[in-house]
């Protein structure tokens, strides 16, 4: 039933991706004729910012986000969209390459600050398939996928673990500018990992020849290397600066062609460090000022585009990296009546979808209706696809393998899903793979920071699967897979037969990357069956 099921949703599928191979005019339709520009693309990447932190999205939140809210009201919102991981690098990997992150070496976990580049040289991303086409590519704010650091030449030790052994001065290897970016500026990871330093293509402006403490609470950051003039309060408006500046300069120097901005940003993330002119605004506490700061940020981008006459034509996507964070002060966050996680289980890092379950907005004036709602699920590794759609080229057989074009449901023309399955992946390597209203996760607990802990689940002897209809229990509280053996063997099939191939979309089988008999221990199948 399950394979007869995907064969058919597969050949469905395929129709639409010979559409896609039409000119980007030919799929908009006449009205296109009025102009032959393909549109900007700017994407907004908050970290860690929960669904219910969005006002549009969360009618009980406490938190003014009237710029995101605007958004919504003049463009598109998704209300089952998800991050392809519960956690940072993971997600930022997939949505640049269109590929789950669980295909890399990367099979729990994030990076840190000193980690070598996980997305591979001569891997397609979404900025070097842009590039091509004629787009001015930028990327401003936290990178997380690993950098090329050079130890001195005196040195053979592994950057990765080293925190001192780095020629600051040598230029960064296999970082964005080397991935599709004509331009970056930002930091090496989250900022509360060390080396505290800004980035601008590939070099480190200040070395970090100071040290600092790390602290706790909302102020979390990890001791270490610092640049002297680097401060970990003034990295959100540094960083929106540069962004506008990008705007502003393509619009002066490349009018006639569009651009690309890819806009991760560092909040509301760990160090919670709202700036003293938002301190105290929201009353809710210091979470809440970050948030509504990360607002702020979402209007100046919006205010530059109006003010230059660009925002008719650019595909603006303001979204997150996964859930909120527990640092975040859930229990603080309750006491004021707002819920980071809206009426989902769970947080970031978990399997459950607080964990990854994300707000997502995207508005397109010239293509997009707005006050328009899209409610079946879409995963941030389809970016790779809809840019491909977008510019009206097929991606390569070895390119977005688990992206699927958001296109038609951006254009109002999806008349249901169009994605077969979405795998979920969360900090500890649990897997879960949700189809329609049914969701199965391979653990007992939540695989990441919640209750109850995956130690703690599988010592109480819970269930090792997890099965939960969504549509009748969206906050994964009755586990059903005893009632339902048939769904959990298709989904676990379903499940299998996308790690076996190398992919989840149509094409040629691709190969994972690793040891192959770490799949089935990774993917728990055979604790599963």
């Amino acid at each position: 039933m399950a394979s007869m099921h995907r064969r058919g949703f597969i050949k469905q599928l395929g129709a639409g991706a010979a559409a896609l191979s039409l000119t980007p005019w030919e799929l908009f339709g006449s009205e296109a004729a009025a102009s032959d520009k393909l549109p900007n693309v700017v994407y907004i990447l908050a970290d860690d910012m929960g669904y219910g932190d969005v006002g549009c999205l969360n009618r009980e939140g406490k938190i003014p986000t009237p710029n995101m809210d605007r958004l919504g009201r003049e463009g598109m919102i998704f209300t089952d969209a998800h991050s392809s991981s519960a956690v940072c690098t993971p997600t930022r990997y997939g949505l640049l390459t269109g590929r789950y992150n669980w295909r890399t070496r990367l099979k729990s976990g994030v990076l840190g600050g000193y980690s070598q580049p996980l997305i591979k040289e001569g891997r397609e991303t979404v900025a070097s398939l842009l590039k091509r086409h004629g787009y001015e590519t930028a990327c401003v704010g936290k990178w997380h996928l690993g950098l090329g650091w050079q130890a001195p030449e005196s040195e053979d030790e592994d950057r990765s673990k080293s925190k001192t052994k780095v020629d600051y001065g040598a230029p960064i290897l296999n970082g964005p500018t080397d991935l599709g970016f004509d331009y970056f500026f930002g930091i090496p990871a989250s900022l509360d990992m060390a080396p505290y330093v800004y980035v601008e293509n590939d070099r480190v402006l200040e070395a970090p020849t100071e040290t600092i403490t790390g602290t706790k609470g909302y102020e979390f950051y990890r001791g270490g290397p610092v640049a002297p003039g680097f401060r970990h309060e003034e990295v959100l408006p540094v960083c929106t600066q540069k962004a506008v500046a990008f705007i502003e300069q393509h619009a002066e120097a490349r009018p006639e062609s569009p651009f690309f901005l890819y806009f991760p940003l560092n909040a509301p993330h760990t160090p919670i460090l709202p700036t003293e002119e938002f301190k105290g605004k929201t009353g809710v506490g210091p979470y809440a000022d970050f948030v509504h700061q990360c607002d702020w940020t979402v209007g100046r981008i919006m205010e530059t585009l109006e003010r230059l006459g660009m925002t008719e034509n650019t595909l603006f996507i303001v979204t997150s990296d996964n859930g909120c964070s527990p640092t975040a002060n859930y229990e603080h966050l309750d006491e004021q009546g707002h819920d980071p996680s809206y009426h989902f289980r769970g947080h970031k890092a978990d399997i459950f979808e607080g964990g990854h379950r994300i707000p997502y907005i995207a508005r397109w004036p010239a293509r997009v209706e707005p006050g328009s709602t899209y409610e079946h699920t879409i995963c941030l590794t389809d970016l790779m696809a809809t840019a491909a759609a977008i510019v009206g080229v097929d991606l390569a057989h070895n390119a977005g393998e688990d992206s699927v074009s958001t296109l038609p449901a951006l254009l109002g023309t999806a008349k249901g899903p169009i994605r077969e399955a979405t795998v979920h992946h969360s900090i500890n390597g649990t897997f879960s793979i949700r189809q329609g209203k049914w969701k199965l996760e391979l653990c007992p607990g939540s695989g990441g920071w919640s209750d109850p802990r995956p130690d703690k689940a599988i010592a109480d002897g819970l269930p090792m699967i997890q099965l939960y209809d969504l549509s009748q229990d969206i906050g994964e509280k009755e586990n059903v897979h005893a009632r339902h053996p048939d769904v959990v063997h298709g989904l676990i099939r379903l499940l299998e037969s996308y790690v076996e191939q190398g992919r989840s979309t149509p094409g040629a089988p691709q190969q994972n990357d690793g040891d192959p008999d770490i799949w089935r221990a990774q993917t728990r199948l055979d604790k599963s069956k």
